[in-house]
């Protein structure tokens, strides 16, 4: 296994331009894959942002069987063998129109859709065995489809370098092995085939439209006891909101970083009874994390956040916004619309630190007047009297910054880091001393 796993190694230490030792690389890599039973793409894309790289950096695929995909990977290696293969024209929104390839792909354990979005560097026709390099994978209709970008690869082999997928009659299991058990807080992206037990909070359902026909998704909120998380089905299982069901044969894609559940014919679901899982009123509260969690798991949904708000971004205070498209302005223009007429808010962009790492906390203007302990109409009068915006951020930093916060609300990541937007905030009246120990406590182990 250590063997199999050192190109990958290698391939970050790269990415990360040798900032991070191999050893401890190793280490984490580890973890990812044993613990958090992640793809092999998702753990080696997770430890390179984690660490302040760029994931478009990683240059090794990784070899899969068409059974083994889920949604998000980034960077697959594959030998198929080609069902079927069709041209179409495009017209991507804000580009020509452009010609692509789409059909079905088959191995011996599966068939898979698949689209080539750019040229590729030979013709591909029915029946042709090919080893592809560098592929990325998405969801469609429910699925997953494999995509070709300008980073693939497409190798043609020998036709019998692969034998034709020949699905057991009656079965059409997608996934080999039992489901691996998992909690809520421990869901991380690009884990597939594992079984969650959780109340349903609530339930939604909503059309969409892929590749030209309607679909039916299934959405809400479910959890258990260390925490929520959203779920989209694309079966109707019949889920009701209240019952506590076992999802099994499900995986884990993100949305803006978040993890979120994703089940579709492939998942069975069981009705248990209704002590199986907490009551849900005791379901229906904020858990406190740690931003380090958070950011390791890549976000998290409706959770609390207790720290010292260190500073306040720009664009912080009475703003004005694009009519067309909410923007904010920058000296009086929309990067979109240009020159308009701007519409007032208040708004607080705010550091967060709760000692374990920092977050970008954002709190709309109902918030901001809380804290402010004045309306917007007030803030544009002083802002008027003083001639300038400047005013009220200025306000706002003495009566928030380096003040102890508790923040709730949903937390997304990206590129750029935690962002939360706050549902609700308090200022805290707290030892901020007894604080800071209790954390160091926490996070060195001593208290739980």
């Amino acid at each position: 296994m250590k063997e199999e796993l050192a190109p990958h190694v290698s391939d970050i230490t790269r990415a990360l331009g040798g900032k991070v030792s191999e050893q401890e690389i190793e280490k984490e890599l580890a973890s990812y894959l044993n613990v958090y039973r992640v793809s092999l793409d998702t753990a080696k894309r997770s430890i390179v942002k984690k660490h302040g790289g760029n994931p478009a950096g990683l240059a090794v695929g990784i070899n899969r069987t068409l059974r083994e995909l889920v949604p998000g990977e980034q960077s697959v290696n594959l030998l198929v063998r080609l069902v079927s293969v069709n041209e179409k024209d495009v017209t991507p929104e804000g580009q020509g129109t452009k010609r692509i390839l789409y059909g079905i792909l088959s191995d011996p354990t599966a068939t898979v859709p698949f689209t080539a979005w750019e040229p590729l560097n030979l013709p591909l026709a029915r029946g042709d065995v090919v080893r592809v390099q560098n592929a990325y994978t998405k969801e469609y209709r429910g699925q997953v489809q494999v995509n070709f970008g300008t980073r693939t690869a497409v190798m043609r082999e020998k036709p019998d370098a692969l034998p034709e997928y020949k699905p057991a009659p009656g079965t059409g299991l997608p996934y080999l092995g039992k489901p691996t058990p998992v909690r809520i807080v421990d869901l991380r992206e690009g884990a597939s085939n594992v079984a969650v037990t959780a109340r349903i909070l609530s339930t939604d359902s909503r059309e969409v439209e892929v590749d030209g026909a309607k679909k039916t998704v299934f959405s809400g909120v479910l959890a258990d006891e260390t925490g929520k998380t959203q779920f989209s089905a694309w079966k109707d299982f019949g889920l009701k909101e209240g019952e506590v069901v076992r999802i099994e044969g499900a995986y884990v894609k993100a949305w803006r970083g978040i993890p979120q559940l994703s089940f579709d014919d492939r998942a069975t679901v069981t009705r248990l009874p209704g002590d199986a899982a907490p009551a849900a009123e005791t379901l229906g509260g904020s858990p406190r994390m740690w931003v380090e969690d958070l950011a390791e798991r890549g976000g998290g949904v409706d959770v609390t956040v207790r720290g010292i708000l260190i500073d306040l971004r720009e664009g912080s205070g009475l703003v004005y916004r694009c009519p067309e498209c909410r923007r904010v302005l920058r000296k009086g223009a929309c990067r979109i619309h240009g020159e308009v007429k701007g519409e007032p808010d208040l708004r607080v962009k705010g550091v967060l630190d709760d000692g374990s790492g920092a977050l970008t906390a954002v709190f709309n203007r109902e918030l901001t007047e809380i804290l402010l302990e004045k309306t917007m109409d007030a803030c544009i009068a002083e802002a008027k009297e003083a001639m300038s915006t400047d005013v009220v951020r200025d306000e706002l930093s003495d009566i928030l910054v380096a003040q102890p916060i508790e923040a709730r609300g949903n937390v997304t990541s990206d590129d750029y880091g935690l962002m939360m937007i706050v549902d609700q905030a308090k200022l805290l009246r707290v030892d901020v001393q007894s604080e800071a120990r209790q954390m160091l406590e926490e996070l060195e182990g001593g208290a739980p």
